[in-house]
């Protein structure tokens, strides 16, 4: 089962911390003695509290993606501890892990990953259709009119231009009331009036909602909408800036690693 050093119930509240992560780390390419091991990750420490919207940026190669992908459970760490919602990711199984991520993580992707196949209401719906949940039609209708889709629950993917489809991802992340929402690159394959659009969405998830939205993003205009921005460099923190403008985070990104920290 999964680990809390705590065990809780509905009624003790939620976690002071959406996602905690202590001295993570990931290597890719470590078998044998090769040279070209890369460590994407080296003990990164982190913390993040509920209810906010933290956007994380690094150049090229810097370990932004394993990061999300370690912290949202879709990766296991070669070390370190990561807990969601007070609960520690370290199971008994993928199928427990798959589990958990259904009913407390929600994704949205670039390539948005809908099912060409279903309308908009089925694609929504479908993670509660997988974790085995009820379907609250009412509920439904009223996250897809949250997001500007009310008149298109029955049109397919081909149907819908790049920003509703994402509307599309961001409605399906919501639609399971999910603790935390990972966001990867989610306004990259997007116009800029889309991207705004989207990104204001991602805005109401957290002080509508209160959802915690972890975004990864090269765009400094995308990071200015978040609360903070955590900043990686080669594998490490490298600093964190609070109520980031997309002037701020430009200088941070061109200056990343003349004197990185090591810490935030």
């Amino acid at each position: 089962m999964f680990r809390s050093g705590a065990r809780r119930t509905h009624d003790q509240g939620p976690a002071p911390e959406a996602l905690r992560l202590v001295k993570v780390s990931k290597t890719y390419g470590s078998y044998g003695s090769d040279d070209s091991a890369v460590r994407a990750l080296d003990e990164v420490t982190l913390s993040l509290r509920r209810g906010t919207f933290t956007a994380v940026m690094g150049p090229s190669g810097s370990g932004k993606s394993t990061l999300l992908q370690c912290a949202a459970g879709l990766d296991r760490p070669d070390g370190g501890i990561v807990t969601v919602d007070g609960t520690e990711l370290t199971g008994d199984g993928e199928a427990a892990l798959t589990r958990f991520r259904r009913r407390r993580i929600g994704f949205v992707f670039q390539q948005y990953n809908l099912l060409p196949t279903l309308t908009v209401a089925q694609n929504t719906i479908l993670p509660l259709k997988l974790a085995g949940r009820r379907v609250d039609r009412g509920r439904v209708q009223e996250i897809l009119t949250a997001v500007g889709l009310g008149d298109r629950l029955g049109h397919r993917p081909d149907q819908l231009s790049g920003g509703q489809r994402q509307r599309v991802a961001i409605a399906r992340a919501l639609v399971a009331e999910p603790r935390v929402i990972f966001a990867d690159e989610p306004t990259g394959a997007l116009d800029s009036r889309s991207a705004r659009d989207v990104l204001a969405l991602l805005q109401q998830a957290v002080k509508v909602h209160g959802r915690t939205v972890v975004m990864v993003t090269h765009d400094p205009v995308a990071a200015s909408y978040a609360d903070s921005v955590q900043f990686l460099a080669d594998g490490r923190l490298a600093g964190r800036l609070q109520a980031p403008t997309v002037d701020a985070v430009a200088e941070r990104l061109a200056h990343l690693g003349d004197d990185m920290p090591t810490g935030v």
